[in-house]
């Protein structure tokens, strides 16, 4: 079973839709058909396939601006699939395969649920929320806000996660910024929390040994961290902030549906991503250091 996000202790709204809503979207991530179709469209391994299919709405574009928008990549893992995917394939087979793979990994996942009331009215709901997602200064969000919406509910429903997770995480990306945190330094302020494993990300961002070791000492002589690696109350408190302002920032679709309805929506959705995860389409623990929760 998964974990109720109800659970956590006094969370955001923002941070509860986001924990509700996120195994929905992320089952493209683990799902067969996602890496078959994947491999169908010309693309070679599982790396090549999640950095191509993220970002293929934003056309072939070069590694670089992939590092940039994904942000804790380390830059020679992303070099390593892209420009590459676009010698394969290219963005427009690439996204008709990402969602073909929805399509038929949902049905799996959830059965008859994929064709019920309240799925529907769930989709209903999450297509609202996101009228209230502005572009500007959210690059992901943008490029998949662009897409047509999908006809049939269970799809609507997984583009508008789509559309909630990268608009949230755009604005993590700022939220990181502001707290002059590089990539690795993220990381290590997010093993230090004790929310995640170093191993659980490390090995899955590509950061070597040297260079997680070098970030902890930058993170040190700021303050943020102790001799022995855990965090300071300067480090507490900065990592806490870099939480607040992106859960701040991804606010607006949850007060443009309005208490009531962010609330019935976890009430719809909850019961699917808890199917999800049940059928091992977010495998938990989260074996490739994905964010949920």
């Amino acid at each position: 079973m998964a974990h109720d996000p109800a659970a956590h202790s006094t969370p955001s709204l923002a941070r509860q839709m986001w924990q509700t809503l996120e195994p929905y979207h992320a089952m493209i991530y683990f799902s067969p058909e996602a890496r078959q179709a994947f491999v169908d469209a010309g693309l070679r391994g599982f790396w090549m396939g999640y950095f191509a299919s993220r970002v293929a709405v934003m056309g072939p574009v070069p590694a670089e601006v992939v590092t940039a928008t994904f942000y804790n990549f380390h830059p020679t893992m992303v070099a390593r699939a892209i420009p590459d995917a676009w010698r394969f394939s290219t963005p427009d087979r690439v996204l008709a395969a990402r969602y073909q793979a929805a399509d038929a990994a949902l049905r799996r996942l959830l059965d008859d649920q994929v064709t019920s009331v309240g799925l529907a009215e769930a989709a209903a709901l999450a297509r609202i929320a996101c009228e209230a997602c502005a572009v500007a200064g959210r690059a992901l969000f943008a490029g998949h806000a662009s897409l047509p919406w999908p006809d049939e509910p269970h799809m609507v429903l997984w583009h508008a996660t789509t559309l909630l997770r990268e608009y949230r995480g755009d604005g993590h990306v700022v939220a990181l910024l502001a707290a002059g945190l590089d990539g690795c330094e993220a990381h290590i302020t997010q093993v230090a929390t004790g929310r995640a494993p170093r191993a659980a990300i490390q090995p899955h961002r590509a950061w070597s040994d040297e260079e997680w070791a070098a970030a902890e000492e930058r993170l040190r002589r700021r303050g943020w961290l102790d001799a022995a690696g855990a965090l300071t109350e300067l480090g507490r408190t900065g990592r806490q902030t870099v939480e607040d302002r992106t859960d701040m920032l991804a606010m607006p679709p949850w007060e443009h549906l309005g208490a009531e309805r962010s609330a019935r929506l976890r009430e719809l959705v909850w019961p699917l991503s808890d199917t999800i995860v049940g059928q091992g389409g977010v495998p938990m623990p989260n074996p490739l250091g994905l964010s949920w929760p």
